[in-house]
């Protein structure tokens, strides 16, 4: 990718992510009816991994880990994880970091995130 195209791509996803975060800092998931429900949850009754996301992210960003951990203890790991593939993607992080990437990001890592997520999935509605 050319390095005009990916600066404004990544330009263009800090407003995105900026505005979003600052939707999520702004109006508590708990107190407004501005953010969607789970389908899934409406549907079946269980929650689905990401039930919770919302809330575990307002309180993120009041610095309210136990707050967030409470409502989806998954999001505290799963956040840095997708920040961490952001640098590495656009970034530079391959650069400085060469092989890493693969690792923490290629098949293999896919499956174990995979089998975390679907893990997660069952035990928080079994226990």
């Amino acid at each position: 990718m050319k390095t005009g195209k990916k600066i404004w791509i990544v330009a263009a996803m800090t407003l995105v992510l900026v505005a979003a975060l600052s939707v999520f800092y702004i109006f508590d998931p708990q107190e407004v009816n501005l953010f969607p429900k789970c389908t899934f949850k409406a549907i079946t009754g269980y929650d689905c991994p990401g039930c919770g996301s919302q809330r575990a992210i307002h309180d993120m960003l009041h610095i309210d880990f136990a707050g967030a951990y409470s409502h989806n203890p998954l999001m505290l790991f799963l956040i840095p994880y997708l920040l961490l593939w952001l640098f590495f993607e656009l970034l530079g992080g391959k650069k400085l970091l060469p092989g890493l990437d693969k690792a923490l990001f290629g098949k293999w890592a896919a499956y174990i995130v995979f089998t975390v997520i679907v893990l997660f999935w069952i035990l928080r509605n079994v226990l």
